[in-house]
């Protein structure tokens, strides 16, 4: 069985950039335990498999994303990139819906210089605080001003300035630690500093595979609603600063987070199953 692969750098605007996503389009599902040891042996942040929707009036694909280690509820730049194989395969669509297991309904649009993204909204606004937060400040290395929570997987360290997240130098065991048997993002975060974009992040998510992500769709999506309450505007511009790194546009829409972005196809072929 051969399938099609396709390597796209997303929010990227050159080749080795942004962060890289598998995209696989497929007939049908293969077994959990398949699309597991196919993004195992990718080896990216995420391999993100689509199907046809069988309801075209929900969706025009279903899409399911996998890190190295897991299968995760919301991925934001393997969704873009997906967007983007179907927008330039299909020159005369300007919108594709993607209906997925717990994120909902996402779609990616054309926009005049890159695409909108549009993702849920997720609001962390429980604070940590006491020998949780310690703990927190022992895992990064350098104590926040405050840690946010969304439930149990999302969390947001809000720190003073941007040389504060850039020098960051976590210990990743000890962020496993934190919630050990879940699949937490732990999000760094600051206001940029002269010359810089509005906001600065690092993401961190060593539960799943991957100990720095380098441009985090998901994660914007709960920065958009923190900041843009703290900032008093509805839009704002982001830069992930991972060793890749990658910036984004930031706005919130009701209860939506729309992230723009580029995208850059940067490998095609075939994956062979024995």
């Amino acid at each position: 069985m051969r399938l099609p692969f396709i390597q796209i750098d997303a929010f990227a605007d050159a080749p080795f950039s942004g962060n890289p996503a598998a995209v696989m389009p497929l007939t049908e599902w293969l077994p959990d335990a398949t699309l597991q040891a196919i993004a195992e042996e990718n080896n990216l942040a995420e391999t993100a498999f689509l199907v046809p929707c069988p309801d075209p009036e929900t969706a025009d694909f279903d899409l399911r994303w996998f890190t190295p280690g897991v299968e995760v509820a919301l991925c934001g730049h393997a969704t873009l990139a997906s967007g983007h194989l179907i927008l330039a395969a299909l020159p005369g669509m300007t919108e594709v819906r993607f209906s997925t297991k717990k994120a909902g309904v996402l779609t990616v649009a054309r926009m005049p210089d890159g695409y909108a993204l549009s993702l849920p909204a997720w609001v962390a606004d429980v604070p940590v605080t006491g020998d949780r937060l310690d703990a927190f400040a022992a895992a990064l290395r350098s104590r926040p001003e405050a840690v946010l929570a969304r439930g149990n997987d999302y969390f947001i360290a809000v720190f003073d300035s941007a040389a504060a997240v850039r020098g960051l130098d976590p210990d990743f065991r000890a962020i496993i630690d934190l919630q050990r048997g879940a699949d937490i993002m732990v999000i760094a975060t600051a206001p940029g500093g002269p010359g810089d974009a509005d906001v600065v992040s690092r993401v961190f998510v060593p539960e799943a595979g991957v100990d720095e992500d380098s441009v985090t769709g998901s994660a914007h999506a709960i920065l958009t609603p923190y900041w843009t309450a703290r900032l008093g505007r509805d839009r704002f511009t982001a830069h992930q600063a991972s060793r890749r790194g990658g910036t984004l546009g930031c706005r919130l829409f009701g209860d939506r987070a729309v992230l723009s972005g580029k995208c850059r196809t940067v490998i095609e072929g075939e994956f062979i199953l024995a």
